[in-house]
């Protein structure tokens, strides 16, 4: 088994050690090379790579886009994010657009070795400094799905918030400038969206949702 590899980089020196990194592995043959996002579709197009390492930044389409496009257009490709970029937009940019791997440049000679291997086996792969990231990420997508799903305003989720700290309904009319009158409504609102009888079960539920 050989997995064929194409290196994209606008470094010539990135280029090269990334060759350098992968010529001791006997199951690895970097088959080319290209130094922008027009000439990486060109050359995966040529020589049908297995995987391609890219960089995010590159002339032409970003990394990003480019990913994007091997994905729509050569989706038995798979792709791997080899960036100096931590930044957020970047990292789930790239996984949104189908990238299998994100690895940081300071990334170890094994774990690129790694990474080649496991996503050409249809495998994901994460630079572990950055994996609490993608999880925070998703946490607070799946919330927001949640709040949605529940029809929830942040006012609700705050008087949430009151009624698991413990506040009664007189507390939380002076927190919020309410009458109590009005937290009582605003309650009985909450427990009846969340489909629950008493404040008890809403704080469980909540925690259960993740949404306190």
């Amino acid at each position: 088994m050989t997995i064929r590899v194409l290196v994209v980089d606008d470094h010539p020196v990135v280029r090269v050690g990334v060759q350098h990194l992968l010529a001791n592995d006997p199951e690895v043959e970097v088959v080319g090379e290209a130094e922008s996002g027009p000439q990486a579709l060109e050359r995966v197009a040529a020589l049908q790579p297995d995987v391609v390492i890219l960089d995010m930044r590159l002339p032409g389409p970003d990394g990003v886009e480019l990913t994007r496009q091997l994905r729509r257009r050569h989706p038995e490709v798979k792709v791997v994010v080899l960036t100096a970029y931590r930044d957020e937009e970047y990292l789930l940019g790239a996984l949104r657009a189908g990238a299998h791997a994100y690895l940081l440049k300071q990334a170890s000679h094994e774990m690129l070795c790694e990474a080649v291997h496991r996503v050409y086996r249809g495998e994901r792969l994460l630079s572990p400094s950055l994996i609490s990231r993608v999880l925070e990420e998703f946490e607070a997508m799946a919330r927001e799905r949640v709040i949605e799903n529940f029809h929830l305003t942040e006012t609700e989720l705050q008087i949430l918030s009151h009624i698991a700290a413990g506040d009664t309904t007189k507390d939380i009319a002076r927190k919020l400038h309410w009458s109590e009158a009005t937290v009582h409504r605003r309650v009985q609102e909450i427990l009846a969206k969340l489909n629950v009888s008493n404040r008890a079960q809403a704080v469980a539920e909540a925690i259960r949702r993740g949404l306190i």
